[in-house]
């Protein structure tokens, strides 16, 4: 049997989607299982056993109508024999399409429910402390009532050499194993996922006045201007604990660094989702147009802790649907003050640090 998997997306899906391959795996265990992912999302499936092949949806597919039917025509020589189109959209709708599989799933869509032998119904709401994201990509593959005994974590899978170099890495730049270590998220992937630039640092403060760790600061080449932003919000005090210039060079490195710190705080995000995968505890806090409980994966109130203003202002969400939340999402977040959660805070660094 040959089964595709396909996900395009970002990183935070594509990783929580390997749970789909993890389980495939355990079914069928002489199965030929392929993934399809975005290009720049192979750095978080390196080394995971889940799968034999990672098939890359390149950026040209998107940008070149023959270069993506060439890689159409190529899937379909392929030969599945089963899909599952966890993405939904367009591309993958083409490319379920054109792998000509006798058996071909997904979730249900009025308006492409034809092009699939089968289609699932999204659950709104979780029966475990999985996640909704969790259950409902498991759903696409066993029936309701063996959710719950199949719940699994998605894995990163880190070489011993890739921690070593990062250990190595740290020490370099006076980073000592002894001292707690804590990667800070402090950008979302936008600006309606981001906390506000004083809250955040307020809340670095906070934690290097109560643990005295070192803090390392996780952002993108391009989002280094708001990063030093947040930085010159803190106390002095707090600089002289963050190392600002201390990052990786590439994704994999990134991994391997967060593997040697003690926990992730900060923006939900793929960052969030990679500590997780790591099993590194986190504290994340959602915007408020993100429903928490889609995303609040395995959270136990100890090692895994999420807040959200709606937690605290519930008043502020009553009669506003996703779109109004989004749209007033930059309105919403000067009330979710740090002294909201700051005890949650509190009881998350004493016991885990």
């Amino acid at each position: 049997m040959k089964i595709l998997v396909i996900q395009q997306k970002m990183i935070g899906d594509v990783l929580t989607s390997t749970i789909i391959c993890e389980a495939l795996r355990k079914e069928y265990p002489d199965a030929t299982i392929d993934y399809l992912v975005n290009s720049n999302t192979k750095p978080v499936l390196t080394e995971n056993p889940f799968f034999d092949h990672i098939v890359e949806f390149k950026k040209e597919y998107q940008d070149s109508k023959k270069a993506f039917y060439a890689f159409l025509k190529k899937i379909r020589e392929t030969r599945y024999d089963h899909v599952i189109d966890v993405y939904g959209k367009l591309e993958s709708n083409l490319i379920t399409l054109f792998t000509g599989a006798p058996t071909k799933v997904s979730f249900h869509k009025w308006y492409t429910q034809f092009l699939y032998t089968k289609t699932i119904k999204r659950s709104p709401d979780s029966i475990t402390n999985a996640s909704i994201a969790i259950e409902n990509r498991l759903r696409l593959i066993f029936p309701e009532n063996r959710i719950t005994a199949e719940i699994t974590r998605p894995k990163i899978f880190l070489t011993k050499e890739e921690k070593q170099k990062a250990g190595e890495f740290l020490e370099s730049n006076g980073i000592k194993s002894k001292t707690p270590l804590i990667m800070i998220s402090v950008l979302g992937s936008e600006t309606k996922k981001t906390l506000p630039f004083a809250y955040m640092a307020k809340m670095i403060d906070v934690i290097v006045n109560t643990t005295g760790a070192n803090i390392l600061f996780n952002y993108i080449p391009n989002q280094e201007k708001d990063a030093r932003a947040v930085y010159n919000l803190t106390m002095p005090k707090t600089q002289r604990h963050i190392h600002f210039d201390v990052f990786a060079k590439s994704l994999r490195g990134f991994l391997a660094i967060l593997s040697h710190c003690d926990s992730l705080i900060g923006n939900e995000g793929g960052a969030i989702n990679m500590a997780k995968a790591l099993d590194i505890p986190t504290f994340t806090i959602f915007s408020p147009w993100i429903h928490k409980k889609d995303w609040n994966m395995f959270e136990d109130g100890e090692t895994q802790i999420s807040v959200h203003l709606s937690d605290y202002l519930p008043g502020l969400f009553l009669h506003k649907n996703g779109k109004e939340l989004k749209k007033k999402s930059l309105e919403l977040y000067p009330y979710f003050k740090p002294e909201l959660f700051i005890d949650q805070l509190y009881n998350f660094l004493n016991k885990n640090l």
